[in-house]
């Protein structure tokens, strides 16, 4: 590297010297490097596309979709008979969500290429998260290409799962753990898979790779993970434990103990790890205000938090903490968190009596081949795969059009902006949509357990379906903002509860812990999304 620096002082306007550095630093895995040296490049000889089609590539690969968007909108004329640039603009478009403008550059870099493993692989994933009847054929295509690809294997098993073929999925699942047990995608697929089956102990799996492969610290770390999201923290906890004796140097697995046997309700565990933990990170930080909370030493939970939110001003699962350690102190920075009118709205929602009764059907049909999923905060019931609103249904398209004007509406109403408040500080910025999922839950005890959403600005419920009163329970059913979730055992009730209405799009704040009220007599349906900045914006 030494003497190829040298030759890049002595020759600083040779593109091709410099278009090589980049590829080596691609070859590298350091994207970001990779990008200026491609930007030089193109930026010295404009006319040459590889140069600006590298550059474009190594932005996707660090995520910046939008901006590799951008680089290649003006080269579009030269570059669609070229079936490298139709394929990484496909890319870029589906990594910035734009599913139906990736799947254009796809099909076209297949046109010109058949058995460019790229893009028939992207082609696939997208027929497979826009609900298309060919997605498992496309994935046998693929296939064909490129066998060696586990996430093709993935997304054939995730097709067979949607039409029905539940045991030619766990099949495939299990042969990739089998065959990979480092591979956690598929780690979490199988787990999904079995939890959906209703075996006791969903998560085994995670044991017998760890015996595979010992060391290896990323399977302990991926299984305690999904033992908390199914709310089995004591055993999250004696995992994590295991996996400190396993890998003393990775203090990261003693935060994990700490985290999860505070969540099983074992303060003294918890407290005895975090007075030894020398990690200081956001993460720690954060953890140890949960715990803190739990102690009501609220004090030092804030001022653990105010070090989150000093890295990272926009963290809703730190505002979420603060705002309950605010209320535990009757602070009144609580009220002024949460209390500001019109930050929570119940709207109608625009043309419902059009939209709703086509969409329905459509849902039902959805749900009926849909599990209870994992990680997710379902007590019961069933939620949609995938991302809702990027199906090509015509009917939940329109749905989501009335749904993003109602946004508009509730944002109109939102109190004046806010440098310093968590959602009003973006009240004007730029917003998007982020996720879409349709969840119905049956009577008899299905419900949401209280949680935030830590990728939102704002959360929602718009509701379909709703049982009918409960004379036992007037509020059976009811949407709850502001309780906390049950592991910080703060004994605080909601700030606000919200009376469901057919036709009708609950809005708040993301950093409100949210839930749903038990209920009898009759399922309850819903759509829900959050929104959030549009990438790139502040």
């Amino acid at each position: 590297m030494p003497v190829a620096q040298q030759a890049l002082k002595d020759h600083p306007a040779d593109t091709a010297l410099i278009n090589s550095f980049g590829n080596l630093f691609m070859q590298a895995g350091e994207p970001a490097q990779a990008a200026e040296y491609f930007a030089k490049a193109a930026q010295l000889e404009p006319q040459t596309i590889d140069f600006a089609l590298n550059h474009a590539i190594a932005l996707t690969a660090q995520g910046h979709n939008e901006d590799a968007i951008a680089v290649m909108v003006p080269l579009e004329n030269q570059g669609r008979s070229s079936a490298l640039f139709c394929s990484a603009r496909g890319n870029a478009e589906r990594g910035a969500g734009n599913l139906d403008a990736a799947a254009v550059w796809y099909d076209r870099a297949i046109a010109l290429e058949p058995r460019r493993a790229k893009a028939l692989h992207g082609r696939a994933r997208i027929a497979i998260e826009r609900g298309e009847a060919d997605a498992r054929q496309r994935f046998d295509a693929a296939l064909a290409v490129n066998q060696g690809d586990p996430d093709l294997w993935l997304g054939r098993a995730q097709t067979l799962e949607v039409e029905g073929d539940i045991a030619g999925a766990r099949q495939i699942a299990q042969s990739l753990v089998d065959q990979a047990p480092q591979w956690l995608e598929g780690s979490r697929y199988l787990a999904a898979l079995r939890l959906a089956q209703g075996e006791a102990d969903p998560t085994s799996h995670y044991g017998s790779a760890i015996a595979k492969l010992p060391q290896d610290p990323n399977i302990p770390y991926a299984w305690c993970g999904v033992l908390g999201s199914l709310d089995d923290n004591a055993k999250a906890a004696d995992i994590a434990a295991e996996a400190r004796k396993a890998h003393p140097d990775t203090q990261q697995f003693a935060l994990l103990e700490a985290l999860h046997s505070g969540a099983a309700g074992d303060d003294d565990r918890a407290e005895a790890i975090f007075k030894k933990l020398t990690i200081q990170n956001a993460e720690r930080w954060l953890h140890e205000a949960r715990h803190r909370i739990r102690l009501r030493d609220c004090t030092q939970a804030v001022s653990l938090l105010e070090q989150v939110l000093e890295a990272d001003p926009d963290s809703i699962s730190a505002w979420a903490l603060l705002g309950v350690a605010w209320r535990l102190m009757d602070s009144p920075n609580a009220d002024w968190l949460y209390r500001q009118g019109g930050c929570s709205a119940l709207l109608p929602l625009p043309e419902a009596d059009a939209v709703l009764p086509k969409v329905m059907p459509i849902l039902h049909e959805l749900h009926d081949g849909s599990p209870l999923p994992l990680g997710q905060s379902l007590r019961g019931g069933t939620q949609t795969r995938g991302i809702l609103f990027n199906r090509l249904e015509p009917e939940l398209r329109e749905l989501q059009r009335s749904i993003l004007d109602a946004v508009e509406q509730y944002r109109a109403g939102l109190p004046p902006a806010d440098d310093r408040h968590p959602l009003l500080r973006h009240r004007d910025a730029p917003w998007r949509m982020e996720g879409s999922w349709s969840v119905r839950l049956a009577a008899g005890g299905d419900y949401h357990a209280a949680h935030i959403h830590p990728q939102g600005l704002v959360s929602s419920a718009l509701y379909l379906e709703l049982p009918p009163e409960d004379a036992s329970d007037p509020k059976a059913g009811w949407l709850e903002l502001g309780r906390p979730a049950s592991d910080l055992r703060t004994g605080l009730e909601p700030l606000e509860t919200i009376e469901p209405r057919i036709g009708h799009l609950a809005l708040f704040p993301s950093i409100l812990y949210h839930g749903t009220r038990p209920f009898s007599g009759a399922q309850r349906m819903t759509v829900a999304f959050d929104i959030s900045l549009r990438k790139g914006t502040a």
